[in-house]
């Protein structure tokens, strides 16, 4: 990893995303031949697993643990305790304190130092209501989206985890960890057309910081593998393809965060006529950043959360692309939790020529559509 202002950063946020993989798929594996009782619901009738709960009580210890020395560290997290508090939940909270053990025990494997002991049920609650910052305009932010695509994660589909540092408004570490996703070029789209034949390689970490113009994607390590740096790390870029024609449309799977119908007028009206790929989660930013898609369109009355883009949005940026709100504008990190002021929906592009004829295509949509 180069030097730089935030590689000390970088370094340990591309370690723990690792370990939080390795967690994940753990987790994913027994639920998927097990039960669905690591399931719950929320407020919101969204679903959260014990790897969502796992995840942000790992990577919170682990961060404090590296950078915590001069008091508490700024994260924004999306999980609360609120449902393993509750007094009926203490298998679910269980469940929870043996996985997030069993990840930090596995720290020297990933290059990084675990607890003495092993944590409490206390201690775990308390790393994960640790993550209760709500960002904003100044000073150092982690950003963290434990399972991001909870409902691809319990489906065996795609998922990923996303931790990203905001520096006074701004992201300058992106970090997502994918492991369902296909090493090999092209292998999202070959997996979901037969993904039960489909049999290659699965499994990676892209990573960047701001101002490198490089993103870079290594491998997930193994149960009898260590991460030896730089672990085969290769960098990747953006699709050179500029032709609407020709190029692929990523788009959310669920109706609940997009709106499909806009999104194909918006489609149609700027030339695209390849099938959309819908993927769940920050994938679909992998999926630019590496050039196996070109676009992602993303419309509707959905509430933007900073976790859900922050990672994801520099990984494509660093890699050669761009993206904004659908009028054109760059995305705010330094509002709090949510993106304030979006401008009717989110576009990445994997270069600005398909960018700005995305956009035309938007505003004429618009206007169609409100006639």
């Amino acid at each position: 990893m180069e030097d730089g202002k935030y590689s000390k950063e970088l370094n340990v946020a591309v370690r723990v995303v690792h370990m939080a993989c390795s967690l994940c798929e753990k987790v994913q594996n027994e639920l998927i031949s097990t039960n669905s009782d690591q399931v719950k619901s929320k407020d919101d009738d969204s679903l959260v697993t014990i790897a969502d709960w796992s995840v942000q009580a790992t990577v919170s210890w682990m961060l404090s643990k590296c950078f915590g020395s001069s008091g508490n560290i700024s994260i924004v997290a999306e999980e609360d305790i609120q449902t393993l508090s509750n007094s009926g939940s203490s298998s679910l909270l269980a469940m929870v304190v043996s996985a997030v053990n069993e990840c930090l025990d596995e720290a020297p494997r990933f290059g990084l130092q675990g607890p003495d002991k092993k944590l409490s049920s206390s201690q775990v609650l308390d790393a994960i209501s640790e993550c209760n910052s709500v960002g904003g305009p100044r000073g150092q932010h982690w950003v963290l989206d434990p399972v991001d695509g909870t409902l691809g994660f319990v489906r065996g589909d795609q998922y990923a985890v996303a931790l990203a540092m905001i520096d006074d408004g701004e992201v300058v570490i992106g970090v997502l960890g994918c492991p369902n996703y296909p090493v090999k070029d092209d292998g999202l789209k070959l997996r979901q057309e037969n993904v039960e034949r489909w049999s290659g390689e699965l499994g990676c970490v892209m990573y960047t910081n701001k101002g490198s113009g490089k993103s870079w994607m290594q491998p997930l390590i193994r149960r009898d593998e260590r991460l030896e740096w730089p672990n085969s790390a290769k960098l990747i870029r953006v699709s050179s393809i500029d032709d609407p024609a020709l190029a692929t449309l990523c788009e959310p799977v669920e109706k609940t965060t997009s709106d499909h119908s806009f999104t194909a007028g918006v489609a149609t009206t700027a030339g695209l006529r390849k099938k959309p790929l819908r993927v769940y989660s920050m994938v679909k930013y992998a999926a630019i950043a590496r050039g196996e898609a070109e676009i992602y369109m993303r419309f509707g009355a959905y509430k933007e959360k900073i976790w859900d883009h922050a990672a994801g949005v520099l990984l494509v940026q660093e890699a050669g692309g761009v993206v904004t709100d659908a009028g054109g504008r760059p995305l705010n990190f330094s509002t709090g939790i949510y993106l304030q002021g979006l401008d009717r929906g989110i576009i990445a592009c994997s270069g600005l020529r398909l960018h700005d004829k995305i956009v035309e295509a938007v505003y004429a949509s618009w206007e169609s559509s409100n006639l």
